[in-house]
């Protein structure tokens, strides 16, 4: 490709995908494993924003595709027992994390996307992909709803954008609960190491989870480090997080931002105000990456009593209706 500005097909580590291009970013879609966009760059830089797999580990990202770029999970997180009450009725999702016997992330992260289309021109370089929930669908099978999810990713002088769009297709209220399983590679500077990055990100209060990684209902006072997290930044991986946080945008935003100290870059992540939770997960500290997961609803949100649904971010769609919440990934340079 001579052109600068670009959408087009081609490989990501011998899988087919989606490459845009603009000035200097670039990022690739996978469609067939979930839409995961695996890859944004900064190819004058040589930044690379988010944990891509490369060819040695594509296997790996096939049988686990949800700790790589940016998976969307519908419903998210951890479901008691797999129950799921909705509208009256109680549905059953499959146990598919033995270990704490909840259902966990739900049924579009590994699930194969239409590509809607593609396309560039001097204001950006897109790519719109859908997914059809309907009789017949993995999602359908325990969930009877039926809905078009679609995700709009675009490259544009401002970063990248991304675009969520549900639609409910059905005869009555359905769930609509999403998150995004961002895998943020710490560092994204190719001469930098972990330990030159603080991440600071809007979190509230930390919501106690039990044994099987469920909420209480009550909360847990931030540590130290927890309190730097939300105002100065600090490091991620200054504990062995898999923690849940009401969301606090601060100034009107919900954000993560993460500073390479070394070069005086920052990544910052907006990811919009209908997420009411933060899910942050860091590997139990193995470095590389670590993932703030902006999420709607809180961990198990249907099973939850006296907790008003607004709060909670439980919320539905009513037949016709429309739900869209965009978020971008963008850099700021370091100041000379």
């Amino acid at each position: 490709m001579t052109q600068q500005n670009a959408a087009f097909e081609e490989q990501f580590g011998g899988i087919p995908a989606v490459w845009l291009r603009f000035n200097q970013f670039e990022a690739a879609v996978i469609p067939s494993v979930g839409a995961n966009l695996v890859a944004f760059r900064d190819t004058e830089q040589g930044f690379r924003y988010l944990r891509e797999p490369d060819q040695e580990q594509m296997d790996e990202f096939m049988a686990a595709p949800a700790v790589y770029g940016i998976p969307i999970l519908s419903p998210p997180n951890r479901y008691e027992d797999g129950r799921f009450p909705w509208n009256g009725e109680v549905y059953e999702l499959p146990i598919n994390e033995p270990a704490t016997g909840n259902h966990l992330h739900g049924f579009l992260h590994d699930a194969e996307w239409k590509v809607d289309g593609f396309g560039s021109d001097e204001l950006e370089s897109y790519v719109v992909l859908s997914q059809e929930v309907k009789e017949g669908h993995e999602f359908y099978k325990y969930l009877p709803f039926t809905f078009t999810v679609t995700l709009r990713y675009s490259l544009s002088s401002l970063g990248l954008q991304q675009q969520l769009n549900v639609r409910n297709n059905g005869k009555e209220r359905m769930p609509n609960l999403f998150a995004f399983h961002t895998a943020i590679s710490v560092p994204f500077a190719p001469e930098s190491q972990a330990s030159d990055y603080t991440a600071k990100i809007t979190i509230g209060q930390r919501r106690e989870l039990n044994e099987r990684s469920l909420p209480t209902g009550q909360f847990q006072p931030l540590t130290p480090e927890e309190e730097q997290l939300k105002e100065e930044g600090v490091s991620p991986f200054f504990a062995a997080m898999d923690n849940h946080y009401t969301a606090e945008p601060q100034n009107g935003r919900n954000y993560m931002e993460l500073t390479d100290h070394r070069t005086g870059d920052k990544l910052v992540y907006d990811v919009g105000t209908s997420y009411k939770h933060w899910m942050i997960w860091n590997n139990n500290m193995a470095g590389g990456f670590f993932c703030p997961e902006p999420q709607m609803n809180l961990v198990n949100a249907p099973n939850v009593q006296g907790i008003p649904a607004e709060e909670i971010g439980l919320i539905g769609l009513e037949p016709g209706e429309l739900f869209e919440q965009t978020s971008r990934l963008y850099p700021i340079k370091a100041q000379k």
